[in-house]
């Protein structure tokens, strides 16, 4: 099974402003998370982000979003955190806001990957005391040192 640490790495960990809108945000990570992976255009990601977002929102609810797609140009998932100075509206199920984004982008044939990465995170973000911690931290660093290892 592929682990987080695989999957993200301390160059795609951000903070910051991202935008007003669950859409300028979406735009904003696919932009970031382009310029890190050769031969994916920021457009195509964010169309494919867009698309999933369609067929429901992403938002887990408690500021947390976990936005995903699936994407032709790549050969192993990649993935993004990102820690908004300002939240957005999510359309989140618990209608909280969304500060917190772990975007996860894998390739169009991996299903049980997919599943047990977005499983990971989605434990991950249950843990109130690492969600906690994650939104004190104050670089992209400490951020994904909290994460990966979960405490």
């Amino acid at each position: 099974m592929i682990q987080l640490d695989q999957v993200l790495s301390v160059e795609r960990v951000y903070t910051g402003a991202f935008g007003v809108s669950k859409k300028r945000v979406l735009q904003s990570l696919a932009e970031r998370l382009a310029d890190s992976l050769e031969g994916v255009g920021d457009v195509d990601l964010f169309d494919q982000l867009i698309a999933r977002e369609r067929l429901g929102s992403t938002g887990l609810g408690q500021g947390i979003a976990v936005p995903h797609c699936r994407l032709a140009q790549i050969d192993r998932p990649v993935a993004a955190l990102a820690k908004l100075d300002e939240a957005v509206d999510f359309e989140s199920p618990d209608r909280k806001p969304v500060d917190l984004l772990f975007a996860l982008v894998v390739p169009e044939a991996a299903t049980d990957d997919h599943l047990n990465l977005l499983a990971a995170v989605v434990e991950r973000f249950n843990d109130a005391a690492l969600v906690k911690t994650l939104r004190h931290a104050s670089d992209p660093q400490t951020l994904y040192q909290h994460f990966i290892k979960g405490v």
